[in-house]
């Protein structure tokens, strides 16, 4: 199975293949020849999703997935949310976006939070959706050099280290992208297992 993975992001390019069954062939927009930043405009992760799966098939007419994920922390109304990669600001800066965080929720007792990804595959045309959750708690300091985004401030439920202090292996066990692509990898299972 060839895909593209309509993302510029390569952390989660490597996420994603390690967790891959080894007849997925994923290319990354940059291996594609393709060089834009596809806009995330709407106000939730399906919609951007989608939006840059459609972009990335229009452009190539080729068998695609995308996803977006948002940090969901319950005590602020579920921010940042769809906002996450753009919360402090339009540049993406993850330090400033952390400390951002980390300031609002000063004072508050409830820091339960939980990590969304949507998932969407365009395949010959049609779109299908797939959601992984990792739930957890904020921490009050940062720990960890690992990951990204919002890493070192999250621990999942179930362990002690946060992300960021976590192997790739580590991670993969309770992540959210990893759930959302186990449910595209069974995808393709179910499709094989019908011709």
């Amino acid at each position: 199975m060839n895909l593209i993975f309509a993302t510029n992001n390569q952390h989660k390019v490597d996420e994603i293949r390690a967790v891959l069954p080894p007849d997925f062939h994923l290319k990354t927009l940059k291996e594609a020849g393709i060089d834009i930043d596809i806009p995330e405009p709407h106000d939730t992760l399906q919609d951007n999703a989608r939006e840059k799966a459609a972009t990335i098939f229009q452009r190539t007419g080729t068998s695609c997935f995308s996803e977006d994920t948002g940090l969901e922390v319950f005590s602020l109304n579920g921010e940042p949310g769809v906002k996450s990669a753009r919360y402090a600001g339009d540049d993406k800066d993850f330090q400033q976006n952390i400390d951002k965080l980390l300031l609002n929720l000063q004072g508050k007792e409830d820091r339960s939070a939980r990590f969304r990804t949507v998932v969407c595959l365009i395949l010959d045309g049609e779109e299908h959706f797939f959601e992984g959750i990792c739930t957890g708690r904020i921490i009050e300091e940062q720990r960890g050099s690992g990951g990204f985004g919002y890493d070192p401030v999250f621990i999942p439920d179930g362990a002690t280290k946060t992300f960021a202090e976590m192997s790739t292996d580590e991670k993969n066990r309770f992540s959210h992208r990893r759930k959302a692509v186990d449910q595209l990898v069974a995808f393709f299972s179910q499709q094989a297992n019908k011709q």
